[in-house]
């Protein structure tokens, strides 16, 4: 791996039209002038898939690359069968299409709402189901405060300290003003616990909104914008009255988080590929006129729309997994041990993600609109010293992985559910189904631009019968964004067409440790 100085480009226009929309009386934070800042290349890691799973003989294994869906098995119909190895699906719930998150807790799930379409039907806003028979959950409640009306894009969190659910309002890419704190104690029926800020539309709280997460205690709400990248501490301490106490802009675009055990660093993801270290620790300690420096800012070329970050531990040694969203990055594993200076030390990628395959993954993921086959939310089976990585891959399903040596990765396990080819018109809160008036992969975008300068994508090979399907896709593969979220042997996890699903791992491939505790690093 090679680290090289990047240079700093300001975008002062977007910097002054996003102070505009701050609140008096709240600081912008940007990063400090001796912020250690670099990109990070790592060609000798970064184009490697991990070895494939060995399935039992109840397999219904992928046809092609791992990680692939192909022209052939879209267009035949084969890939609405869908694709497992080493998973049993015992139950689910679709309703009209599950969001682009979801959320789990206890005996509890919560399907994420996608504006507009989840104000189609009888059960608008976040529904709320009963997992307690894994194989029948049960719709129990529905959520309709404003901001569960309006979509709750990748914000809704559960804080199982103080058991609190909070969602952001986000009707389109980012939100303002609204959010909702639901108490879950009763996780199958949640009460509303600000019915004024936040939620009365007279009373706005001042937060831009589209990811979010808990500092671990749960007295911090954080609240991150897209367009512009501002970043909002929200205090829940009277879960009654949220407030902003901190906000500032450490990037133009920043995504998701995570957050450290003790709330002094959170780990924020970058939509432009990377991720940042930021100093949260007076945030944490409540220090009148909180500063929140940013330690560290690391990019790569490899991967953007970096999605969100899982601290972790091995031996104690402090790591983080992170996501990306877009450009076949796949899951960086990342030593944070001198926090002022990240380094990438692993990537976990699938075959359908490596350069020399650019090619197919366009020929068989057209008509299936703007997402492909990428990574895009995890979830670890423990903070330390964790044994397995389960994460949402888009068109490629859920895919499980061995994470015991963070540097030797291997898949165990993988479910791509059965595509709804054909019933878009259904999916109402499916982000899937109303992407679809674009067929084109757009996010792949950025990778077929470096496999063409490498010089190894070949457009013959990205010709097939679906290369014409430039509009009105097929949904000829489901989107898994939602973290799959450990609940002993079994992942709950909710894919945007086929909603929530309860999935056993076979007990060949994953024993939960006793000190399971799933974790989506906020």
């Amino acid at each position: 791996m090679r680290t090289i100085p990047a240079r700093r480009i300001r975008h002062y226009l977007v910097i002054a039209a996003a102070a505009t929309l701050l609140p008096s009386g709240v600081a912008i934070g940007q990063p400090t002038p001796s912020s250690p800042d670099s990109v990070q290349e790592f060609d000798d890691i970064a184009d490697r898939a991990v070895p494939r799973a060995h399935c039992d003989d109840t397999a219904l294994t992928e046809t092609g690359l791992q990680g692939d869906v192909p022209a052939a098995d879209r267009d035949s119909g084969r890939s609405t069968n869908g694709y497992r190895c080493n998973i049993t699906r015992l139950g689910g719930y679709a309703g009209r299409g599950g969001g682009i998150t979801s959320t789990t807790f206890d005996h509890c799930a919560y399907l994420g709402s996608f504006f507009p379409g989840d104000l189609v039907g009888p059960t608008s806003g976040v529904q709320v189901l009963d997992v307690s028979d894994p194989a029948n959950p049960v719709l129990t409640d529905t959520l309709t405060a404003p901001a569960m009306l309006a979509g709750t894009w990748e914000s809704l969190k559960v804080n199982e300290t103080r058991k609190l659910l909070v969602g952001v309002g986000v009707p389109a890419l980012t939100g303002y003003g609204l959010i909702a704190v639901y108490d879950v104690s009763d996780c199958a029926h949640p009460v509303l616990l600000n019915p004024g800020p936040g939620t009365d539309l007279a009373m706005p709280v001042p937060l831009t909104g589209h990811e979010g997460g808990f500092s671990p205690d749960g007295n911090t709400y954080w609240s991150s914008g897209v367009l512009p990248g501002i970043v909002s501490a929200v205090d829940l301490t009277d879960p009654a009255q949220p407030h902003v106490i901190w906000q500032g802009m450490p990037g133009t675009s920043m995504h998701g988080l995570g957050m450290s055990a003790d709330g002094n660093r959170m780990y924020l993801a970058n939509n432009l590929g990377g991720m940042s270290v930021l100093d949260t620790g007076a945030v944490q300690r409540r220090d009148p006129d909180p500063q929140v420096p940013v330690i560290s800012q690391t990019t790569w070329t490899d991967g953007w729309a970096t999605q969100h970050a899982i601290p972790v531990t091995y031996g104690g040694h402090p790591y983080v997994f992170a996501a990306d969203e877009a450009g076949s990055g796949g899951v960086k594993v990342i030593d944070i041990s001198d926090d002022s200076r990240p380094r990438v030390v692993n990537s976990i990628k699938l075959e359908v993600n490596l350069v020399a395959n650019r090619a197919a993954a366009i020929a068989s993921s057209m008509g299936g609109s703007v997402f492909a086959y990428d990574s895009h939310y995890c979830a670890a089976d423990r903070p330390a010293d964790p044994t397995a990585l389960a994460c949402g891959w888009i068109s490629s399903g859920i895919r499980v992985f061995d994470v015991r040596d963070p540097f030797h990765v291997r898949e165990i396990a993988y479910y791509n559910p059965g595509a709804l080819t054909g019933h878009n018109a259904e999916l109402w809160n499916s982000p899937h189904a109303l992407a679809s008036i674009i067929g084109i992969p757009l996010l792949s975008a950025p990778s077929v631009m470096q496999a063409l300068n490498q010089g190894a994508f070949d457009p013959a090979q990205a010709v097939s019968p679906r290369s014409g399907e430039v509009a009105l896709g097929d949904l000829s593969a489901d989107w898994c964004m939602s973290p799959p979220e450990w609940h002993g042997p079994q992942l709950w996890v909710t894919c945007a067409d086929n909603g929530f699903m309860t999935l056993q791992l076979a007990p060949e491939v994953y024993a939960p440790p006793a000190d399971q505790h799933s974790t989506v690093g906020s």
